[in-house]
């Protein structure tokens, strides 16, 4: 009897098919893990290149209408595929110097959002615009959803702003 005890002991016949039914559901659970978080990176950064690229494709002009604003809105959402753009709420401001150190709103224009105020107060970095100067606010803000990260974090809400000096002007109008 107790020669089958110590034979039991040393018996591995089955250990490599226990041991992968401990460890296959945590590798996949970690490929899957990577592969999300991998996904919600990528998006965040077209978020910051979409901001980034909203205020320079603006700041590269003297003067925008609205069929130009709605080509920038077009490339942007260019940008932010393959998520959806639905889901894409963008900014776009002409922020001017208000001699006081601050900024008023001259104009805005939006996808998917509401536009600021025009001639409200937007507080900006110090030393963003010098006096009868201005610059380019561009604000996006992105709703994540992936199916398994609703479940373990929500919707993940990516937000990226970007300034850009006009660079043909002093200041870029709009008509």
């Amino acid at each position: 009897m107790l020669k089958r005890f110590f034979a039991m002991l040393k018996a591995r016949d089955g250990l490599a098919a226990v041991e992968f039914a401990f460890l296959a559901p945590v590798m996949v659970l970690m490929f899957f893990g990577t592969v999300e978080v991998s996904a919600a990176v990528d998006c965040n950064t077209r978020v910051t290149n979409v901001a980034s690229t909203a205020a320079d494709l603006v700041a590269q002009e003297t003067s925008v209408s609205s069929a130009d604003m709605a080509n920038v809105f077009s490339a942007l959402n260019a940008i932010i595929y393959p998520y959806s753009a639905a889901g894409a709420k963008i900014v776009i401001s002409s922020l001017v110097d208000d001699g006081h150190g601050g900024a008023k709103v001259a104009w805005s224009d939006a996808q998917n959002a509401t536009p600021l105020t025009v001639g409200s107060a937007v507080i900006v970095p110090t030393g963003l615009i010098t006096s009868g100067g201005s610059v380019i606010y561009a604000q996006v803000t992105y709703n994540y959803n992936s199916s398994p990260a609703v479940y373990l974090t929500g919707t993940l809400t990516m937000t990226s702003t970007f300034y850009a000096r006009p660079r043909r002007s002093a200041t870029v109008s709009h008509t």
